[in-house]
């Protein structure tokens, strides 16, 4: 048997560390690399995971906050440069604390006691009964503009418009302008109320109040529907 790994750090020597030390190990099938929590959301509802390398200090969130979104998840091996959050990390039932940098010997320690601990949690789920359950997702993600880091909570997120490299998060309350990919956003965003309308847009499906063949209502802005997007959108919104 194969244990799909995902790692998660933003420095990408990191990353390549502790790839190579995956791949020399004939137990382990790496799934994906991540730098920052949105893309490890992103990885995680698209793969089966049952070890995650998870660095703690992430520039869109704190990675123990990943950590607790990750319940589905048998083995969180955290992966960092600093001591303070290891009892907090233990908190969490992770499997092992590994502090940077990181020995071949000590990374494979712990994947021992990984690999121990999947095999003990799998053995006491029932044959006939399904192993997994749905992961549970963050219901925000964190956005860095203008030097600071902004919590944007989905149900208060309306729209974000795309402005080249660009994108603006519209808001209830306020906007928030931030270098961003729309292509990103999209794969990244709960499917079940985000959609991509337009080139330019991705709405919050529940703040529309009525569509036609050219636009989406959202109270009183309009969104113009791209194209491309017509038939998915008049699909989803039927």
């Amino acid at each position: 048997m194969k244990y799909n790994v995902l790692i998660v750090d933003d420095e990408a020597l990191a990353r390549k560390l502790l790839s190579a030390y995956v791949e020399k190990d004939e137990r382990l099938a790496l799934v994906g690399m991540c730098a920052t929590a949105s893309e490890a959301f992103a990885a995680i509802r698209n793969n089966h995971v049952d070890i995650l390398l998870l660095d703690i200090h992430l520039p869109d969130t704190n990675g123990l906050d990943l950590a607790r979104t990750c319940k589905n998840i048998p083995v969180i091996i955290f992966t960092t440069a600093y001591s303070e959050h290891a009892l907090e990390s233990y908190s969490l039932d992770a499997t092992d604390y590994l502090l940077k940098p990181i020995s071949p010997e000590r990374f494979k320690t712990a994947i021992e006691k990984g690999i121990r601990r999947f095999s003990q949690e799998t053995a006491t789920v029932p044959a006939a009964e399904p192993v997994a359950e749905p992961v549970e997702f963050v219901d925000y993600m964190m956005v860095k503009a203008d030097y600071k880091l902004n919590r944007i909570n989905f149900n208060e997120l309306k729209y974000i418009e795309g402005q080249h490299e660009y994108v603006t998060f519209h808001l209830k309350e306020r906007k928030i302008t931030a270098l961003y990919s729309l292509k990103k956003l999209e794969e990244q965003l709960p499917e079940k109320n985000f959609m991509r309308v337009h080139k330019s847009y991705i709405v919050n499906l529940n703040y529309v109040t009525q569509s036609d063949t050219s636009n989406v209502l959202l109270d009183d802005i309009s969104i113009p529907i791209g194209g491309s997007y017509k038939d998915i959108v008049k699909s989803r919104l039927k």
